[in-house]
């Protein structure tokens, strides 16, 4: 019925960004290279507890991943307000491969030897943090302004896809052939992504070119920081991934739980992304919010209350149930975020804007394995879990109503300002 199908194209994800090549060989390839680097996670995560038996250790891979992610991720955004933005996808993209093959190397020969996993962790997390702030960057060069919004919700469809099926690929291929096998997985599917950089027209800098460098980060930290709307919308990122993210807290629960079943982790693993992918799917009234800020409030509590509910629940469908309506929302979120930055800040900041926002949304979830791993270690499993969740409920909400230009912004007035 027409009334029925014009419903349905009112909610349903908005594909038109697709009709640019480009942006579309993007995206195909971030996705399937996506998948083996959540594999790779996951896997990462599992064999840390596997060598260790702490989740404090695995909390401690988010400080691995943090320090190259804000030192790299910084200068990355500024380096792509200077350089052709294609070339220096390729190059971190290069580094983050030669971390995933060091990673196959060490599983292969059994080294069991968790500092060097740390370290290369490390040099991953470098890779991508100049890869993130770039691809971020390139979008709003791809697409018409009006589609920033969609683009941007398709790129975290098809990321959240990506974090479904590769925790779920990990479940299966941990319990069969072992980590290897996940890191060789991830070795092959990362092609995908490369190719479709490599494709990209050439990138070079538009308006005032930057010299980057320490001078030029800072100029892109002042900007934030004259900038209350952009300032706020890293700031409850922040909150909500410090506070509320559980995910360094999954091997523990699968084997205090679930008798340490490795489908069981791939389940909770994947939880927050199956959530992601179906709020992505039934997407299409996202970009009509206007009251961005007033909505980020809102949507960021109600994060925080339903990941201190999963802390409660027992069977693992309803955990897992809980996780995915939290990622649903987290969805939401990301993408109110993301359009802001993009539209707000002109394109010879947007390098700068994309390393901070790469910083803030990679950074934030390992300040809360951290979190989570230490206070889980010290009070228990449940008191870590839902205490942060409760209380990333109340600071977001007393923090965003604080701030008033963040709580009025109104995103269509400000486009049409500009």
């Amino acid at each position: 019925m027409p009334g029925v199908q014009s419903g349905l194209r009112r909610v349903a994800v908005d594909t038109r960004p697709l009709r640019v090549p480009a942006y579309r060989r993007l995206l195909l390839g971030q996705g399937v290279s996506f998948i083996g680097f959540q594999l790779t996670s996951v896997a990462v995560s599992a064999q840390v507890y596997d060598i260790t038996g702490s989740s404090l250790w695995v909390g401690l891979l988010g400080p691995a991943n943090l320090i190259p992610l804000v030192v790299f991720g910084l200068w990355g955004g500024a380096v792509a307000d200077a350089v052709d933005r294609r070339r220096l996808l390729l190059w971190g993209s290069l580094v983050a491969w030669t971390a995933t093959l060091a990673l196959l190397v060490h599983a292969w020969t059994d080294m069991r030897n968790v500092y060097l996993v740390l370290a290369i962790v490390a040099v991953q997390s470098t890779g991508f943090a100049i890869t993130s702030p770039v691809r971020g960057a390139i979008i709003p060069r791809l697409v018409p302004a009006e589609r920033v919004a969609a683009a941007n919700t398709l790129n975290f469809l098809v990321s959240s896809v990506g974090t479904v099926l590769g925790p779920l690929l990990a479940g299966i291929v941990l319990a069969k052939h072992g980590y290897t096998m996940a890191y060789l997985i991830d070795v092959l599917l990362f092609g995908a992504g490369f190719y479709a950089a490599a494709r990209l027209p050439r990138l070079r800098p538009l308006g005032e070119i930057s010299r980057p460098g320490l001078r030029s980060v800072v100029d892109g930290l002042r900007y934030i920081a004259g900038q209350p709307i952009v300032m706020m919308s890293f700031v409850v990122d922040i909150i909500a991934m410090a506070f509320a993210m559980p995910r360094a807290l999954y091997p523990q629960i699968a084997a205090e739980r679930f008798g340490g079943s490795a489908i069981a982790f791939g389940w909770l693993s994947a939880s927050l992304a199956i959530g992601a992918v179906v709020a992505g799917l039934l997407s299409g009234w996202v970009g009509r919010v206007r009251r961005q800020g007033m909505a980020l409030t809102v949507v960021i509590a109600l994060w925080g209350l339903t990941v201190a509910g999963a802390a409660f629940a027992q069977p693992l469908w309803l955990i897992v149930a809980l996780l995915a309506v939290g990622g649903a929302i987290d969805l939401v979120s990301a993408v109110w975020r993301q359009t802001i930055l993009q539209t707000y800040a002109p394109d010879e900041m947007r390098g700068r804007m994309q390393g901070v926002f790469m910083v803030v949304v990679a950074g934030g979830p390992r300040i809360g394995d951290l979190r989570a791993g230490a206070t889980a270690s010290a009070f228990g499993l449940v008191p870590a879990w839902a205490g942060g969740g409760l209380l990333c409920a109340v600071i977001v909400v007393a923090t965003g109503l604080a701030v008033p230009a963040f709580r009025r912004y109104d995103a269509v007035a400000e486009r049409l300002k500009r």
